[in-house]
């Protein structure tokens, strides 16, 4: 019988393999991304002290109340504009680039556009 292939554990090894190599510190953060199949979420993690300095998703309310007829891609453009939004608030200016195992296209590329036009840079 042939099994199917698990495109997620697939994703959670990559995602690992990165996270040796991926660190945020107080001074350049780690902006982490996570796709699900309906919503796309990114947050801003300082990884020495492990803490989540901030995040936006398409569960948010400054970000849902804009979703009426947008692509999902869209969405992930509105969402790196509010991520990056909100860092540059807390004077986070310089981040580094965690795409959690997704190639970088579509959503996640989106994501990071909507980031950079907002004013990060990675």
């Amino acid at each position: 019988m042939i099994s199917k292939k698990d495109k997620n554990q697939d994703r959670v090894i990559r995602h690992a393999r990165v996270r040796k190599k991926v660190s945020g510190t107080a001074e350049r953060p780690r902006l982490c991304v996570y796709r699900s199949t309906n919503h796309i979420y990114a947050q801003v993690i300082d990884d020495v002290k492990g803490a989540t300095l901030c995040s936006a998703s398409t569960l948010s309310k400054e970000v849902a109340s804009r979703l009426a007829d947008v692509t999902k891609t869209e969405a992930s453009k509105l969402v790196g504009a509010a991520v990056a939004k909100k860092a540059l608030e807390l004077g986070i200016k310089q981040v580094v680039f965690d795409r959690g195992g997704y190639l970088y296209t579509g959503r996640v590329q989106a994501l990071a556009d909507g980031a950079r036009e907002a004013g990060l840079e990675f």
